[in-house]
Order: C-alpha cells, then sequence, then structure tokens
C-alpha cells in the first residue's frame, strides 16, 4: 500500500509532517508528494519531494496537506489538471485544512460536508461546501480535518481503511505520549470510528 502526501510550497509542517510520522509506524509506503524537486514551509523549513504528483495520484491514498499558498494552487492550471486524477472510487482521499478548497475545487466535495481550519472556512463556504463545526468527517472514500492537530484523526482513518483496527491501536500507541497513550487513542478513534467503511482489499 501507497500513501502520498500531497505537500505545496508554503506548507504547514504540522499537516505533512505528523501524518508521515504516524503512516510509517505500519508496512506502509509513504511519499511527500510535490510538483516541484524541493518545497518551503510556512515557517522555512524545506523538503525534498520524494515522488511527483503524477505518481501521488496512482496512491492508494492521498493525503492533500494544507498552507499558507493554498489559494494559488487552485489557481495553478497546471497542478490542477494533474490532480483531476484523483478519484475517490479507486483510492482514498483525504484533506487536512485548507486542503479542503483543493478538493472542493476539484468538484469532489459535491453534497458532501467537510471539515477545515477556521482560516479557511470562507474560502471553502465559497467554494459551495458546507463546513462542519468538528475536526474529522469522512464520507465512503472521502475524509476532511480541520485544525493542524487533527492530522493524527487523517492518519487513523487511513490506517484503519487499508490496515484494519489492531495496526491503528498500534501506530496511535507508538505515538501517543506516555501516561495519555489509551486517552489518545480512544480520542482518535472516537472521532474516526463512526465514518469508518471496510478495510480497503
Amino acid at each position: 500500500m501507497h500513501t502520498a502526501i500531497l505537500t505545496f510550497d508554503g506548507y504547514n509542517e504540522l499537516d505533512s509532517l505528523i501524518a508521515l510520522g504516524i503512516l510509517n509506524r505500519v508496512d506502509m509506503r509513504v511519499s511527500i508528494a510535490s510538483p516541484t524537486s524541493r518545497v518551503r514551509s510556512m515557517n522555512g523549513v524545506t523538503l525534498d519531494a520524494m515522488i511527483d504528483l503524477e505518481e501521488a495520484c496512482e496512491a492508494d491514498a492521498v493525503i492533500i496537506g494544507s498552507g499558507a499558498r493554498t489559494r494559488e494552487v487552485v489557481e495553478n492550471p497546471a497542478i490542477m489538471k494533474v490532480l483531476r486524477r484523483l478519484d475517490p472510487t479507486r483510492q482514498l482521499l483525504a484533506a487536512q485544512c485548507s486542503g479542503t478548497l483543493v478538493l472542493a475545487k476539484l468538484g469532489l466535495l459535491t453534497d458532501v460536508p467537510a471539515c477545515t481550519d477556521l482560516a479557511s472556512k470562507p474560502w471553502v463556504i465559497a467554494a459551495g461546501v458546507e463546513v462542519l463545526n468538528q475536526p474529522f468527517f469522512a464520507r465512503t472514500n472521502l475524509a476532511t480535518a480541520g485544525g493542524c492537530l487533527a492530522s493524527t484523526y487523517l492518519a487513523t482513518w487511513i490506517i484503519a481503511r487499508l490496515h484494519g483496527m489492531e495496526a491503528t491501536k498500534d501506530a496511535m500507541h507508538y505515538v501517543a505520549p506516555v501516561g495519555e497513550k489509551e486517552e489518545y487513542i480512544a480520542r482518535a478513534l472516537r472521532n474516526v470510528t463512526p465514518y469508518l467503511e471496510p478495510v480497503l482489499s
């Protein structure tokens, strides 16, 4: 199984790297995917892309990360042309904060409510999407999360869908704070479990 994390210039480190760390706790290939060979975060952290967007569109699961320049991304015809290959009928698609705007502009959230961060909320609403006041929501193979630390819920959802509940609990147990592990696992499952579909084969 392969998960790609779409990471653009101006990316939010918490969105891309927390998910990367959690997803790497299971037997899964996880790749940072970018339209250029190197991207710089909103705080100046540079990352080298592991794959390009074309390869990312073939992954089993794709997370669209957030960042300070997402509105520029959705106005970039070259990027959006590639991303139109994303297909929730054959892969899991998840979006973090302003990444939800990308799903909206791709027309993938028609009649699907979504989560996003407070700063991105007006843009997502303007794109015709109902924004929920909660950290996570999923319907079939589409998931969205709002708030940087809600990236843990996207990772939880993807692991549960691709590898099952025991792998999910093991991954979350590894990363959760000592002395609070059961609490963190329970919170993640409380937010994600109501939206789980069967494990993908």
